[in-house]
């Protein structure tokens, strides 16, 4: 009973937060309410007290979920890469797939730039320092063109993500990524040193993972998750599910 009590708390949990993000996706942090998020999370208002405490609490698990997330997504920037540019062009086709499929990550970056929100952990950030440790990464390893300005490759790329972030926000049915190809076609000719860039494919040398798990393969219960998942061995373990709102209960546990 114990163990199915637990495990009901755990659902609970992670409904309470993908409600939280779908919401603050759609009215931002100020205009949510925790009636809305517990409306749609088909939990009561004492289950989401029990829980987090208040809104405070709930949109912090949020963002950090969200920031273990990213980093599922993009792992740490290695020592060394046989081939940066193209580990750079699979990570923005992932990033672009998980903003498309998950609420919690779309959320986190909303936060990011939501006036009524104090970030903790901006992935914006993240994203940047990931980029320009690769492009530099990239650079030491005689990949990158010789006049390529750091500064201006990764405002660009971090612009372009942004822009797709943004164009999601707005969907009335997010879900299909956007295309990342394009940019990376106009990008690589300019980044690239001249030996590399006929072997980076610009459309990802990576099959589509962006694939939604059974629920019990949630990674973030306690708020964490094992940073060696971020080598993308296993995609599914680190997404965050849909889920089946009826599955709650209006108890707190």
């Amino acid at each position: 009973m114990r163990i199915v009590m637990q495990d009901r708390a755990t659902k609970t949990r992670r409904h309470l937060i993908r409600s939280a993000a779908e919401v603050f996706n759609r009215s931002g942090f100020a205009g949510s309410t925790i009636g809305q998020i517990c409306a749609l999370a088909r939990a009561s208002q004492g289950a989401l007290h029990f829980h987090f405490g208040n809104k405070q609490a709930l949109g912090e698990a949020v963002e950090s979920t969200a920031a273990e997330i990213l980093l599922c997504v993009t792992g740490r920037v290695p020592a060394q890469h046989p081939e940066p540019l193209q580990l750079l062009v699979d990570t923005s086709h992932a990033l672009a797939e998980r903003v498309a499929c998950d609420p919690v990550l779309r959320a986190g970056f909303g936060l990011a730039h939501d006036a009524s929100w104090h970030s903790r952990v901006s992935p914006w950030q993240h994203w940047q320092e990931w980029v320009r440790d690769l492009l530099t990464l990239a650079r030491r390893q005689g990949s990158l063109a010789a006049g390529v300005d750091l500064d201006d490759a990764v405002s660009a790329i971090t612009a372009v993500m942004a822009g797709l972030e943004a164009l999601e926000r707005v969907r009335v049915h997010p879900g299909s990524p956007q295309p990342v190809t394009p940019f990376w076609r106009v990008m690589l000719p300019q980044l690239a040193a001249e030996a590399v860039c006929g072997g980076t494919d610009p459309a990802g040398s990576l099959p589509s993972k962006a694939v939604e798990p059974p629920l019990d393969h949630w990674r973030f219960d306690d708020g964490s998750v094992p940073h060696d998942c971020a080598a993308m061995s296993d995609w599914r373990l680190c997404c965050v599910p849909y889920g089946d709102h009826r599955e709650m209960s209006g108890s707190a546990s």
